[in-house]
């Protein structure tokens, strides 16, 4: 089966990459389309064939702004250029489709036996904007599956956006461990190194649905002998919140690159994700890789993790609650390796890429 999985966005997610290595482990003929930028260094593929199709003429250090105009300019020319590549596939998987109100036009015209199918990364848009929930409706009439990854997210897209809720697949994300064993992979910085009291890490860009102000103040209210590293890229104004932290919380603001992040994951003894809103996380599947015990809150997809016996769960927005778990996890070493073995045995079962290419299998042979 020759299977294309389509990424026109500027930056190919890591996901993108692992899907289509197992994919191919389970003999799929398999070409990523995507661009010819990635987050990091872009993986050499394996057992597949990586197309750069889209916004290959960005000029490096290409500013934001710039590159947005720089990519619109691209986008059709490029997406129809696709349609017509299309033919030689039987079935057609799109990850990301960013501009969708023109999307919906441009995708390559569906037949019996080359199915199109999306995945709904983020299932509907946090603040969307005239007319996006409209346009996002379209696109999936258009395809034959959507895939997402929670019931949660299934829940959704047919209850609010009203998709057929035959065509909803939900196929887990996968874990990310492929980060476990990074060719030139780094240590931590020497301050960090150099902590010798428990620590419990927040990792990931800083958004403001990600809850940071509510595990600051669980932090405070916790009173802990151990450490909160705060790690990742700012899209928010932190300064209040820096102002205002106990000196038991260090900060690292800045983007993180794969060579960086097994070395937190490792030394982190808890790690926490306080989301007021979710579907799924990369930095969760990228927790249940390296077997961290993990405190969720009980928002999206995350309550089905935790069914896995891989995490603790605490109620949105209740820094109490949070304080509470924090303290009774550092404190007990045994329910904390509990957590540990649940996340690798997640890792290695229902999010194990092997699994997550079969369901995917599965998928393309009932649409053809």
């Amino acid at each position: 089966m020759r299977v294309d999985v389509v990424d026109p966005s500027a930056f190919t997610p890591p996901y993108d990459h692992a899907l289509c290595a197992a994919l191919a482990r389970a003999g799929a003929d398999v070409r990523l389309q995507t661009s010819r930028f990635g987050y990091g260094p872009v993986p050499v593929p394996a057992g597949y064939e990586r197309v750069e199709r889209f916004y290959r003429r960005l000029p490096a250090g290409t500013g934001s702004r710039a590159r947005f105009a720089a990519k619109l300019v691209q986008h059709v020319p490029d997406m129809l250029a696709y349609r017509r590549a299309a033919a030689a596939a039987d079935v057609v998987h799109f990850q990301w489709l960013t501009v969708q109100p023109v999307d919906v036009h441009l995708l390559p015209r569906a037949r019996p036996i080359r199915p199109l199918v999306l995945t709904a990364h983020d299932v509907l848009p946090r603040e969307p904007r005239r007319g996006q929930l409209a346009a996002q409706r379209r696109l999936y009439e258009r395809v034959g599956a959507v895939v997402v990854h929670s019931e949660h997210g299934r829940a959704r897209l047919v209850d609010v956006l009203g998709v057929d809720a035959a065509k909803v697949r939900v196929i887990p994300h996968g874990a990310f461990t492929h980060l476990i064993d990074v060719p030139g992979a780094q240590p931590l910085p020497p301050d960090l190194a150099a902590v010798d009291r428990p620590v419990v890490l927040f990792f990931g860009l800083l958004r403001p649905y990600k809850g940071l102000d509510v595990l600051l103040h669980a932090w405070r209210a916790a009173e802990l002998d151990a450490e909160l590293w705060i790690v990742g890229m700012p899209r928010m104004d932190i300064a209040a919140l820096r102002a205002s932290a106990p000196p038991s919380v260090r900060w690292v603001p800045r983007f993180v690159g794969d060579d960086e992040i097994a070395a937190y994951f490792r030394r982190a003894d808890l790690v926490v994700l306080p989301y007021r809103e979710i579907d799924q996380s990369g930095v969760l599947f990228t927790a249940l890789a390296f077997a961290a015990p993990l405190v969720l809150s009980a928002a999206g997809g995350f309550p089905e993790v935790a069914a896995d016996g891989a995490a603790a769960l605490v109620a949105p927005g209740d820094a109490d609650a949070l304080a509470g778990e924090l303290q009774r996890l550092l404190a007990d070493d045994a329910a904390r390796a509990a957590l540990a073995a649940g996340a690798r045995a997640a890792a290695a079962g229902r999010y194990s890429w092997d699994a997550i290419a079969a369901a995917h299998l599965e998928l393309y042979e009932t649409l053809s």
